[in-house]
């Protein structure tokens, strides 16, 4: 199984396991977790949610194989596998914890932002390249990533779209913690069992609160970036992004205004 769907002492762990794939997603995948979450909410017996991947990688992000395979008119509708996981994630009245160790491709460090405790091993690897394959930041990352960090330095990881590592992450605040990679998934498998025992309401309460402002400005950054995304996507620059990429070249853009 791609991702692996576990339920024991109240807590839903979902894991990428597609390791001979560098854990890209595919819809399958998608759909997968985002059926998972659904349940888990309205599981009274599951009270947090763990979302982990292996010990070399979270995720490479996307399979491009199966995105551009699957990418046509209504691609990026909210019907979508993709869409679905995120909205469920994003909607989710439980607490999640991430572990993240090794690579968080793309989506791998959007979904980051829609978590509650994340956690990093000293190996991780953050990036989110949309600019470098002719797109734009997806998933309210435009609005979160600059909060969390600030504008500059949101600005240098969207922008540019280069890796940045698991002290960095700290310091821009995308991670709560970074651990050595041996440690990372007994602790943060240990921080969600604290959150089991604790009243599921005020946890549930707390949650809600401390989301209340951003709510409503993250589903119209959601809706925005969407629209652009979508537009982006069959246009020239990714196309040649995505050319280069399958041939293994170095993208031009010279010839793009």
């Amino acid at each position: 199984m791609s991702i692996l769907t576990t339920t024991a002492d109240g807590i839903l762990t979902i894991t990428f396991n597609r390791l001979e794939r560098k854990n890209a997603i595919t819809g399958a995948m998608y759909q997968t977790m985002a059926d998972a979450l659904r349940a888990a909410e309205q599981d009274t017996t599951v009270r947090a949610i763990l979302i982990t991947g292996q010990p070399e990688i979270f995720t490479a992000g996307n399979d491009l194989d199966d995105f551009l395979n699957n990418t046509g008119e209504g691609a990026m509708t909210p019907e979508r596998p993709v869409f679905q996981f995120m909205l469920a994630l994003e909607a989710c009245t439980k607490p999640v914890v991430a572990a993240v160790a090794g690579a968080a491709v793309g989506i791998g460090t959007t979904l980051l932002m829609h978590c509650d405790l994340v956690y990093a091993a000293d190996n991780a690897k953050f990036s989110m390249p949309f600019s470098q394959l002719g797109l734009c930041p997806e998933f309210a990352s435009s609005l979160l990533v600059a909060q969390s960090a600030g504008y500059t330095r949101a600005a240098e990881k969207l922008m540019l779209g280069e890796p940045f590592l698991a002290q960095e992450a700290l310091e821009m605040g995308i991670v709560a913690r970074v651990l050595p990679a041996a440690e990372l998934l007994a602790f943060a498998q240990a921080q969600a069992a604290k959150l089991v025992k604790l009243p599921p309401a005020s946890i549930r309460t707390t949650k809600a609160l401390m989301r209340r402002a951003r709510t409503a400005h993250v589903r119209d950054t959601i809706a925005a970036e969407n629209e652009q995304f979508s537009a982006m996507l069959g246009g020239a620059e990714a196309k040649e992004a995505f050319t280069a990429f399958f041939e293994k070249r170095k993208p031009d853009f010279s010839k793009f205004d």
